[in-house]
């Protein structure tokens, strides 16, 4: 019996007459004509698809019957056929046996490689009649003609975008289920296009020759570079023409312009959520699949968010690089609104009232007060409020849900931020300090209304006489002097108060007892 061994390769007597192949075998030569023929041998019953290859056809068969024996033995992993099975295995094992001697190329798929071997022995073969592009794959060169027709067949379902491949669009179509189903090991970093996670690896892997001169950083390209270096220059030549905003980057000025147009191209498929950024619609979309792929090797803190990740990581190392020169406060993305405190800038102005503030989204809570709209409605007592989180604390109180639970004793807490007040209690630790007088406390909302005993700011004011507070809560207690209404009821008995915290005591006292 003749075996691969022992088969002298130049002995190959069946030859094409069209073209150079020649084979030792009559079957291959066979195969091989139907591609200058056209002709299929083999067709299968459940579609259209035929082939010249009995083999193929096997192969095939076996996408109609869902018949996939070959299952991997270090993950979920299964398919019809034993080679994709090897080059599967090569992602855990890193093996890539097939290697060009030409250039180094190295792959696990032995097609890829035959693949690969063309462009050394035959070139590009395949060539576009209508510029130069040029391919080793026939399917390739036609994928390419695409780009001239303009043809895209491919259309989704959901929305108006449509590609002249496939590939295309199962990646798009994974924006809308939320989908990432390639994840980098090194950092958790995760997306719905495998060409995006082999690119993000080598931001692992690869020489970084570009070198910031300032810090440690280095990158892989100079534009990336170009972009850090705004960090350490302030320089921000990307300006808005609309209001003035300045960028250190051209994508940057470019999201903020959506802000003037209103554009918000990034729909939720699952409920009205809709934004003009697509790494807000990605962290949105966590919330509907409750997945949270970003974990820490230290501890096995899982989370949805990247920047909350790179957060907790500090709370290992120590470090904590973005401090105020002022006082103790530490945390980035605060420490540009917390240093207003200490300058006293306070850019944000009602148009109503005298009312100032550091920051535009305390100004769109103040001015709820004037417009009196309250959208967010609890479906349990009728409780409103103008603000969506306030409505989800207040949920909490329904459920009996207190996710904050205290490391030294059995308090838990509805809020974190009440939480952050107890711990106090144990460690002594009272980060927000007033500049002004030395008030220390660990609640940052009791150093903003402490705050206010030095400005004199009184913006409570009632309707009724001429009492006016610096504290929201205090106008209530005092406004049950002239509408002796109490809303705040307790669920199990006929008390009523003016004042929450006085029903959250109630119940503690009486009816935790019972």
């Amino acid at each position: 019996m003749q075996t691969y061994s022992n088969l002298n390769t130049s002995q190959k007597p069946y030859k094409c007459d069209q073209c150079d192949f020649s084979s030792a075998w009559k079957k291959s030569l066979t195969v091989h004509m139907a591609k200058h023929t056209g002709e299929n041998l083999y067709t299968c019953g459940e579609c259209d698809y035929k082939t010249a290859n009995k083999y193929h056809l096997s192969r095939h068969v076996k996408i109609h019957t869902g018949e996939k024996p070959y299952k991997c033995e270090q993950c979920d992993f299964r398919t019809a056929w034993k080679n994709y099975l090897d080059v599967h295995q090569s992602k855990h094992t890193g093996e890539k046996p097939y290697m060009c001697g030409e250039c180094g190329y190295r792959t696990a798929d032995r097609s890829y490689y035959s693949q690969h071997m063309k462009i050394h022995t035959e070139g590009r073969p395949h060539k576009c009649g209508k510029c130069d592009y040029r391919s080793a794959k026939r399917s390739h060169l036609n994928q390419h003609m695409k780009t001239h027709t303009g043809e895209k067949p491919y259309a989704c379902d959901l929305c108006d975008f449509c590609t002249a491949w496939k590939q295309n669009l199962d990646i798009h179509m994974a924006k809308h289920r939320g989908d990432k189903p390639y994840i980098c090991v090194e950092c958790g970093y995760d997306t719905a296009d495998k060409s995006n996670l082999a690119q993000h690896k080598k931001t692992h892997t690869e020489n970084k020759p570009y070198k910031c001169d300032l810090c440690e950083y280095s990158a892989g390209r100079k534009a990336d570079l170009d972009t850090h270096m705004v960090k350490h220059t302030g320089e921000k030549p990307y300006v808005c023409g609309e209001c003035g905003y300045k960028a250190g980057t051209k994508s940057h000025l470019s999201r903020h312009a959506k802000v003037h147009s209103g554009e918000k191209p990034y729909k939720c498929p699952l409920c009205d959520f809709c934004t003009a950024r697509k790494a807000h619609l990605d962290r949105h979309m966590y919330k509907h699949t409750g997945k949270k792929p970003y974990m820490c090797r230290e501890c096995g803190f899982k989370t949805a968010d990247k920047a909350t990740l790179s957060s907790h990581i500090k709370t290992h190392t120590g470090e904590k690089p973005y401090k105020c020169d002022l006082c103790d406060f530490d945390i980035k993305s605060n420490l540009t609104k917390h240093i207003k405190i200490h300058t006293g800038e306070k850019p944000y102005k009602c148009e109503q009232c005298d009312y100032r503030t550091a920051s535009k989204s305390t100004l769109d809570t103040h001015m709820a007060k004037h417009t009196g709209e309250k959208p967010y409605v609890c479906g349990e007592c009728g409780f409103r409020t103008g603000y969506k989180s306030h409505l989800a604390s207040h949920m909490k109180a329904h459920t009996g849900e207190k996710p904050h639970q205290c490391d030294y004793c059995d308090y838990s807490s509805v809020r974190k931020r009440d939480l952050d007040a107890h711990m106090a209690k144990h460690t002594g630790v009272k980060p927000y300090l007033c500049w002004q007088c030395g008030y220390r406390t660990a609640d940052r909302s009791s150093l903003r209304k402490h705050v206010k005993i030095h400005t004199g700011e009184l913006h409570h004011r009632c309707q009724l006489c001429d009492y006016s507070t610096a504290r929201k809560g205090d106008l209530d207690r005092h406004m049950v002097q002239h509408t002796g209404v109490k809303p705040y009821m307790c669920g199990k008995c006929e008390y009523t108060t003016d004042n929450q915290s006085n029903l959250t005591k109630h119940i503690k006292m009486i009816h935790k007892k019972v």
